[in-house]
Formats: structure tokens, C-alpha cells, sequence
């Protein structure tokens, strides 16, 4: 009995926090809650990020729920990546009932139906949501490289097309802007310019143009363009609020490099945007990395390297960063380092590899009474253990937690709730019609033209010069091509005359700021 009540002090004491907090839930004692020893998270440890993880069923959509519910009501913008759509319920009031009331009174939880103002975004419009884009130039060749699958050499050689580019007056908005580069790269006409480059063969422009064809078979074209997202938009407060941003990622199985790389351009964008803050009461906007494993699933060092000091500056933005995602190892130990908070979901423990999973897991927490060993594997629904940094930055108890139940709808919002929040928002007619400005596509497609017009009037000068000749002369020596011959005989000709016109066959992350 004395033990348990050690527990009970050294939890109360250990979260016992002067400033906000967000209010997880209660320490669990052999199954029964105690709602004097609270589990919180100090608002101004929000920006020092965080992991959620868990087995698939475990609670990590709830628990991010209940996290964005409380930073948003007290003013902090958030922004998560709805992957199953089981988010979009937090726009609207919850459902109660009596073992929902019974579970939050056994916490000491005062629990009202509440619906949280929200914004719901889609990739390039493929879904609900209002449009996300991004331009080529701006999502930059280290990103562009994660996405379509490039090893080291490629990726390099991708960031040389780009500076090509710049240099060059190209503007690359969408994917056709740089497939036009890349043929006008591998062309006659473009041969002298690819050599000046230096180390990129054609070989590898042609491996790269192919992997940006296939991409776009996928249905990528829709991804990239203007006008292109603001990220200052995700800033946002109305009545006091912090605004909830959800983006919906359809047919995640898919695309899976696309969504999560996407993701990381946000955040890099924000980084270049945002002021530096230092250390803040509460962060401007808390970003839930979900499906975290996917942004770092086959990723090149240089690529990894870019998160790692991306997650390690932003907090001085005012920018806390949580990931989620099914085990710690999911994360490289460069980012985990930097995950002062943690929520630890029931692991399972099935197959050798689980039992690796589970070893590794354990590993990461400060050492305590419990034998997380065999606590991971015994967590129920909605339980978890957490251990967050306190106010000085040092850990805290490690516990284990019933976790609050979220104040707003656990399932999702109605398409019609979500259609009428859409064409209600401002940033709708901001960001739903597109833009197709002048580009390195038309600014090509120009040249070709201009060439061939050049040289169809030589053409009619030339003829028009013999017509006025009394007699032809004779010829001594074989001609040679006339100019308009040769822009016709073009392989760039040929490719624009095939299309007719239609299209040529086009700081952090090498990413370049919008214009």
C-alpha cells in the first residue's frame, strides 16, 4: 500500500507544473485511475516536440485529437495530416453517453461537447478540402529527389538542372516546366548548355525525365502549381481560437513518398518564413507528423540530415513538431534525440521483429519502477505511457495513463459538414482556381516557335530572291542545310510539332522562397 502511494506523490509532485499545461489524463494504479495525480504537458515544452506512438487501434488518432483540442483552445494554431479521415469529427461538438460519462468522471474529467473552428485542405485538390499547391522551384531538388525514388548521383544531378534553371530565367512552376527543361537539356540545341553543367550525363537527365513521366501517370500533375500555398494561412485564430488545419491524404497506399514529403515542405516552409521567437510561453502552431515512418522510409543522408536540423531550429520559431507513428525506431536517432515528449501507446509483441521493436522502445525511456517490458504489451484502448520535459527541461515520472476523452465528435464529420466549412472559408476562392502563368514550359515553347517562324520567312526570302534571278545558277558544290532544314530537322522541332504545343515532354531541401 505505501508503494502505490509513492507512486501516487511521485506522479502528483513530478506534473505538478506552475504554468498552462495540456491535461493528458490520470495515472492508472493497478487499473484504477487517480485523478489527484494528473499527467500534463507544460504549454511551453509544446515547441520542444514530441512522438505519439503506438500499434495500429491503440488510441494515436484520439490522443492527437485530445492534444490538438486543448493547444486550440487556448489559442495555438494546429496542423495534422487527417491519413484515415477519422479527424475531421473535431470541427464538430462530441457525442456523450453514459460509459463516455462514466470514464471521464472516474479521471476527473469535466467533459462538454465542444466542436474546434477548422480549416480542411487537399492535396492539389484531389479530395473536399481547399487546394494545397506547391511550385516546383519552391518544393526545391532534395525533396523532389525523395519523391521520385533518386539515388545520391541523381539527386545531385537533379540540383544542377535546377540551378540550370535559375540561371537560365527558366521559372519551373509545375512538372511540365522542368520535363521541358530536362528535353531541352538532352536535345541538340541544348547538348552545349548540358556539358556547362559539368557531371551530368545525359544518361541520368534521361533517367530522371522518366521517373517525372511515370510521377505523372500517377496523377502528380494536380500536386504542383500556383497559386501556391501560403503556409502563413495554417496562423490563424478565430474567437480567441487557434485554428485546426486538417489535410486529407486520399489514397495514401498510393503515393506514400508524395503525402509525407509533402508534409516536410510545409514544415521547411514555415521555417523560412517564420521570425525567430526563442522561448515562447506557448508555441504559434504545433505540427502532427502523422504516418511519420514514410517521410523517412528509404531516404538519402543528405535528406535525413535536412529534417534533423529542421526539427532542431524550428522550435525556435514557435513551431513544435510531433510525430507519429508505431515505434520509436520508425524515427532516426538524430530527430528521436529531439522528442522531449512522449506518449507511448500498447506495443505488440507477435513476431521476432515486434520483440525488437518493443526492446528498442523501452530503451528510450528514463528508467523507472515499471517493467515497461511487459507494460507496453498490457496497455488497454486509450491508455499510454508518458513521460514529457518539465518546465527546467528535465524528464519527468514515467506514467502510466488513462487518457482524457476528446471533447468533440470521435468519428468523422458528414461530407456535407465538411463541403459547407470549405466554400465558407476565405482561403477557398484564394487557392481553388489555378493559375498557369508564363513558365519555362511556354518560355521553351516560345523559343522552338520563334526559331521556326525565323526560319520559314528566310525560307520565303530565299525563295523570293531565286524567282527574281533570270536564270538559275549552276551549282559547284552541294548546299548546304538552310536554317529552317535544320530547326525542322530538330529534335526539339519534332517533339513541339508531335504535341503541337500542348507540352515538351516537362536555406533547407535546395527549395527556393516564393516570388
Amino acid at each position: 500500500m505505501a508503494e502505490k502511494a509513492d507512486v501516487v506523490e511521485t506522479v502528483k509532485q513530478g506534473y505538478a507544473f506552475e504554468g498552462a499545461a495540456l491535461e493528458l489524463g490520470a495515472l492508472l494504479v493497478d487499473g484504477e485511475p487517480k485523478p489527484e495525480a494528473a499527467v500534463r504537458i507544460p504549454m511551453g515544452m509544446m515547441n520542444r516536440h514530441g512522438l505519439v506512438a503506438g500499434a495500429t487501434g491503440t488510441g494515436k488518432t484520439k490522443t492527437l485529437q485530445l492534444m490538438a483540442e486543448q493547444l486550440s483552445a487556448a489559442g495555438v494554431a494546429v496542423f495534422a495530416a487527417d491519413v484515415k479521415g477519422d479527424l475531421s469529427g473535431i470541427s464538430q461538438p462530441g457525442a456523450g453517453g453514459d460509459k463516455l460519462l462514466a470514464r471521464t468522471k472516474a479521471i476527473g474529467q469535466e467533459w462538454t461537447a465542444t466542436g474546434f473552428p477548422t480549416e480542411f485542405y487537399a492535396l492539389g485538390g484531389q479530395g473536399t478540402g481547399i487546394p494545397i499547391r506547391a511550385t516546383i522551384t519552391s518544393f526545391g531538388p532534395v525533396l523532389l529527389s525523395k519523391v521520385l525514388g533518386l539515388n545520391d548521383v541523381q539527386e545531385s544531378s537533379l540540383g544542377l538542372i535546377f540551378h540550370y534553371a535559375d540561371k537560365a530565367g527558366l521559372t519551373l512552376l509545375d512538372l511540365k516546366d522542368l520535363r521541358s527543361v530536362i528535353q531541352h537539356l538532352t536535345s541538340d540545341e541544348g547538348k552545349d548548355d548540358l556539358k556547362e553543367l559539368g557531371g551530368l550525363s545525359a544518361a541520368t537527365a534521361g533517367v530522371i525525365l522518366r521517373a517525372l513521366i511515370g510521377f505523372a501517370d500517377q496523377g502528380a500533375e494536380a500536386f504542383f502549381g500556383e497559386p501556391e500555398f501560403d503556409t502563413a494561412d495554417l496562423l490563424q485564430q478565430r474567437d480567441g481560437k487557434g485554428v485546426i488545419s486538417l489535410l486529407e491524404l486520399p489514397n495514401l497506399q498510393d503515393r506514400p513518398a508524395l503525402f509525407s514529403t509533402f508534409l516536410m515542405w510545409l514544415l521547411a516552409d514555415l521555417f523560412h518564413d517564420l521570425p525567430e521567437v526563442g522561448d515562447v510561453d506557448k508555441p504559434k502552431l504545433v505540427f502532427f507528423f502523422d504516418e511519420a515512418h514514410l517521410l523517412f522510409n528509404d531516404a538519402s543522408k543528405a535528406f535525413l540530415d535536412s529534417i534533423a536540423q529542421t526539427v532542431r531550429l524550428i522550435r525556435s520559431k514557435g513551431v513544435g513538431v510531433f510525430f507519429v507513428t508505431q515505434t520509436p525506431k520508425d524515427v532516426p536517432d538524430d530527430v528521436l534525440a529531439q522528442l522531449g515528449s512522449r506518449v507511448q501507446h500498447q506495443l505488440r509483441a507477435h513476431t521476432p521483429n515486434d520483440a525488437k521493436a518493443l526492446k528498442a522502445t523501452v530503451s528510450t525511456f528514463p528508467s523507472s519502477s515499471y517493467d515497461l517490458g511487459e507494460v507496453l504489451t498490457q496497455l488497454g484502448i486509450g491508455e499510454a505511457i508518458v513521460t514529457v520535459m518539465n518546465e527546467k527541461g528535465a524528464p519527468t515520472p514515467v506514467a502510466w495513463t488513462r487518457l482524457r476523452a476528446p471533447l468533440s465528435l470521435m468519428a468523422p464529420a458528414t461530407a456535407e459538414q465538411m463541403t459547407a466549412t470549405v466554400q465558407a472559408s476565405p482561403n477557398n476562392a484564394k487557392y481553388s482556381q489555378t493559375v498557369d502563368r508564363e513558365s519555362a514550359y511556354e518560355i521553351l515553347a516560345a523559343k522552338v516557335q520563334a526559331g521556326a517562324q525565323q526560319a520559314e520567312a528566310e525560307q520565303q526570302q530565299e525563295e523570293q530572291a531565286k524567282q527574281q534571278q533570270e536564270a538559275p545558277r549552276p551549282r559547284s558544290q552541294k548546299q548546304e542545310k538552310s536554317m529552317v532544314e535544320q530547326v525542322m530537322g530538330s529534335s526539339a522541332f519534332k517533339q513541339f510539332a508531335r504535341t503541337a504545343g500542348r507540352e515538351i515532354v516537362r536555406g533547407l531541401f535546395g527549395a527556393a522562397r516564393r516570388r
